[in-house]
């Protein structure tokens, strides 16, 4: 059984930044797929960005590329989500996820283990 804890939300203005960070239980992290997803209000959950375990390959969607970057880091069971020049479109609840295969997973049914959100508000 893997945890994932979310911290680092907040309320921020458009046009700035914030890091979130994600911490799990469990071994053997470095296998896991890990990804990023976002719910606004009264909206389905939205995958944001992921990144492979075996080596740190990412993909993201569309609408934060240039602008958020997704990392981990093994050696803290880590992983991290960097959004920077925020709009207020951003404002959601941000979740992290875990899967235990090998590939990059943009479909949330794909995930295994679920945090228990972040809310990240973005004022205009």
């Amino acid at each position: 059984q893997v945890q994932l804890v979310e911290s680092g939300g907040g309320l921020v203005q458009a046009g700035g930044s914030l890091r979130l960070s994600c911490s799990a239980s469990g071994r053997m992290f470095i296998n896991y797929g890990l990804g990023w997803f976002r719910q606004a209000p009264g909206k389905e959950r939205e995958f944001v960005a992921a990144i492979r375990g075996s080596d740190g390959y990412t993909n993201y969607i569309d609408s934060v590329k240039g602008r958020f970057t997704i990392s981990r880091d093994n050696a803290k069971n880590t992983v991290y989500l960097q959004m920077n020049s925020l709009k207020p479109e951003d404002t959601a609840v941000y979740y992290c996820a875990a899967h235990t295969r090998g590939w990059i997973i943009r479909n949330s049914g794909g995930y295994d283990y679920w945090g228990q959100g972040t809310q990240v508000t973005v004022s205009s």
